[in-house]
């Protein structure tokens, strides 16, 4: 049998003078470290954040065994344990990020990565909102062969993962939308390359996320989501930036702030090295669930941020790399393949309804971008081919993957439009809707990440089909919404910001576990992603759809003239909403309808107890379970103080909700404990901290700290509303916790 190590070896001897020496030199670096690993010289845990570093993950996956079968040899991934002799067993295949700066890709890439996609994965090529592409079901003795012939096309995977700085990301309309007083991709660029393997950013307790945007009111970049974020301003005829720093979803997200209001252009590579600096020598190493920026940037407030930034750009040693490519910025300027020309005549509804919304005009008369929906940013390998065959016949090279998962051909002439459109049919890519209500953007959810809950691609998708489906009935506000879904509160899709969110949970409902999605709403996509939403509730999966048509129906049937959404859920407040949808939180039995204890795209059951069901079990369950859906309620009337401008009940309420949850679960073991703050806590220590009942698989402690700093420093009169807002976000979280300690009690039981 052919082995990944021999595979490699022949790619390095085929492919010898087309890699750039720096990428080949690392690359022989990482296959040696894996060497040693099958060796068992290197540790696993510092192995890990080597093979994380060049864009090589562990994924979920079931048995074990390759897609396409071009191998059945089980290989594990990451290192599993050395089995006798010297052949290891890597036995489970993961994924592959592929890393692409400014979502920018050519049709050679686009060639290569359809080939790797085929050899070594499912031949499906997938488009993340950080407009890399991911390439799922790989063997990690693959890689080395797989980085060498992206390295030849000019692709590097290195810090796609890991505690680095990720993927830089910015507008694929970025210097053709006209909106922009310059275009930020040359800068983009220059920072991309400046930052990678640069020594000041080896040496960070969490990753680091880069955005630029060329507007400040449109979606573009989401600067506000930020570790990092760049607008392009113009000041006394210089060309500049706002630096705006600590922004981040997550499971508490929290809005980038303003560190300087013009950066000139001179300044942006140096200053961003010093925040760097500053986040490797302050930040967060020991708990990494506090180890990002926006942790820091909290802790120490904006101004002492601002004070130790600015103190280490001071001492910064030169670098002529900080003002070299500043004489180069004309290299990205793009010469359009073909000339410009207009559109004439009708060419059928079909094309009519594709070109109304994927279809925009370029600052540049005669040009303009066009969007190809991918459905949940897929793509086959095959149609991957065919868009770099489009590319080469109608734009050339100007192609740009987007954070809603799509691609972006730019500078289509107006005049090929009918003909670039039959191509896109012929490869099935040619769905109206990019940028609509039926363009969901989703993560990977329980398919393939570790951390899903709950299918957020499954919902994804049966979305689309419904929404697509009676696309044109639907009001023509309802199609301007944005719909995300994040299969866990890690906010991979994005949730916070959509107009309409879906975080996945779960419940346990009669002794069964069943898929639940939380729904968030709040958020703002526009604005670079300008107000986080919250979430006001748990459906059961198969009851999403639903909430979503009645949700839309309730805001078109009440709103004030052309409301806004966002604006609606404001003036009509939370209370009203959960009140227009709280029947479809109901769960019918299993005997009843068996599909709600299933999710999403699996035939398989969610999950099934064997919980028997004797009276005393019977009223434990329904206490703790009665207590918790207490600390809900006590959430939401958290929410709707906030509403109301009452910052100071806002984050009273969300405590008293954390004490809730935490009474709920004592009494499982010790029904009269005292219902005092100190005795609660007290008791959580002592029965679910300390003898690990409470601590996330995942996330570890961080859940339970949420409730000890509330205990140790509780709200005071003058809370801010920010405070407040954050508050909440860890009241619920601290609650979905407790959920998932309830049941993980649940399951000891039986199991004892």
């Amino acid at each position: 049998m052919t082995t990944g190590t021999t595979w490699s070896r022949a790619w390095r001897e085929r492919l010898l003078g087309r890699m750039p020496g720096p990428l080949a030199e690392e690359i022989d670096i990482f296959e040696t470290q894996m060497e040693l690993r099958r060796q068992g010289r290197i540790d696993e845990k510092l192995f890990a954040e080597s093979r994380l570093r060049r864009g090589i993950y562990g994924q979920r996956y079931d048995n074990g065994q390759r897609h396409d079968g071009v191998r059945t040899q089980t290989l594990s991934f990451p290192c599993g344990e050395l089995t006798k002799g010297t052949q290891t067993v890597w036995d489970a295949p993961g994924m592959m990020r592929i890393k692409l700066p400014l979502g920018r890709v050519s049709a050679e890439q686009i060639e290569l990565m359809a080939d790797l996609a085929e050899e070594y994965a499912d031949s499906i090529l997938h488009v993340t909102t950080r407009q890399d592409i991911q390439l799922h079901f790989v063997h990690i003795e693959d890689t080395p062969a797989l980085m060498r012939r992206l390295a030849a096309v000019g692709i590097t995977t290195r810090e796609a993962c890991g505690n680095s700085v990720r993927n830089v990301t910015t507008c694929q309309f970025a210097g053709v939308c006209g909106g922009a007083p310059f275009d930020p991709t040359p800068y983009a660029h220059a920072l991309t390359y400046f930052l990678l393997g640069h020594k000041d950013t080896q040496d960070f307790g969490r990753k680091l996320k880069v955005a630029f945007s060329g507007c400040r009111d449109e979606a573009c970049g989401l600067l506000n989501i930020h570790d990092l974020g760049l607008l392009t301003v113009v000041r006394d005829g210089r060309r500049g930036f706002e630096v705006y720093v600590g922004g981040g979803l997550g499971s508490v997200p929290r809005p980038a702030l303003l560190l300087t209001d013009f950066c000139t252009e001179q300044e942006l590579l140096p200053l961003s090295q010093a925040i760097c600096r500053v986040f490797a020598r302050h930040g967060e190493k020991a708990k990494r669930n506090k180890a990002r920026l926006k942790f820091l940037v909290e802790k120490l407030g904006i101004d002492e941020f601002r004070r130790l930034v600015f103190e280490e750009r001071a001492v910064l040693p030169p670098e002529d790399r900080w003002t070299s490519y500043l004489g180069d910025l004309g290299a990205f300027d793009e010469a359009p393949l073909r000339p410009a020309s207009t559109l004439e005549g009708d060419h059928g509804p079909v094309f009519a309804a594709w070109r109304a919304t994927n279809v925009r005009p370029q600052a540049q008369p005669g040009y303009v971008t066009a969007t190809v929906r991918l459905p949940l940013g897929d793509m086959t390998s095959w149609q991957a081919r065919g868009l770099a065959d489009l590319a080469r016949r109608f734009t050339g090279d100007h192609i740009r993957l987007t954070i809603e998962q799509n691609v972006v051909f730019r500078w289509v002439a107006e005049g090929d439009l009918p003909a670039f459109h039959q191509g896109l049919e012929a490869l099935g890519v040619a769905d109206a809707g990019a940028g609509t209500v039926v363009d969901v953007v989703s993560c990977p959810g329980t398919d393939t990440c570790k951390l899903g809950i709950s299918s957020s691609r499954g919902l994804g998708s049966v979305l689309q089909a419904r929404l697509a489906a009676k696309a044109d009935a639907l009001h023509p506000d309802v199609r301007k919404l944005h719909i995300k879904a994040s299969g866990c509160f890690n906010s991979c899709g994005q949730h916070h910001v959509a107009d309409i969110g879906f975080l996945g949970v779960s419940r346990n409902v009669g002794g069964r576990r069943v898929a639940h999605f939380q729904l968030v709403v709040g958020g703002e996509w526009t604005n670079n992603g300008g107000a986080y939403g919250l979430a006001i509730g748990a459906y059961p999966s198969k009851n999403v759809p639903a909430v979503v048509d009645r949700l839309t129906s309730l805001w078109i049937a009440e709103r004030e003239g052309s409301e806004r959404f966002q604006a609606f859920v404001g003036r009509v407040g939370r209370a009203r909403v959960k009140e227009a949808l709280e029947d479809l939180t109901r769960i019918p039995p299993y005997h009843e309808d068996p599909s709600f204890y299933t999710d999403w795209g699996d035939a398989r059951e969610y999950t099934v107890g064997d919980m028997g069901v004797g009276e005393c079990a019977g009223e434990v369950v329904s206490s703790t379970q009665f207590g918790l859906a207490d600390a809900e309620r006590e959430a939401f009337q958290a929410q709707l103080a906030l509403e109301r401008g009452d910052a100071f009940a806002a984050a009273t309420l969300s405590v008293q909700a954390m004490y809730s949850a935490v009474k709920a679960l004592i009494r499982l073991q010790f029904f009269d404990v005292k219902e005092d703050a100190d005795s609660l806590a007290a008791e959580f220590r002592a029965r679910l901290h300390d003898t690990g009942l409470f601590r996330d698989p995942f996330m570890g402690d961080k859940f339970a700290q949420f409730f000890f700093k509330v205990h140790e420093e509780p709200p005071a009169a003058g809370v801010a509303r920010d405070e407040a807002h954050r508050q909440i976000e860890e009241a619920t979280l601290f609650i979905e916790a407790a959920h998932a300690c309830y049941d993980r009690m649940q399951e000891h039981g039986r199991a004892n």
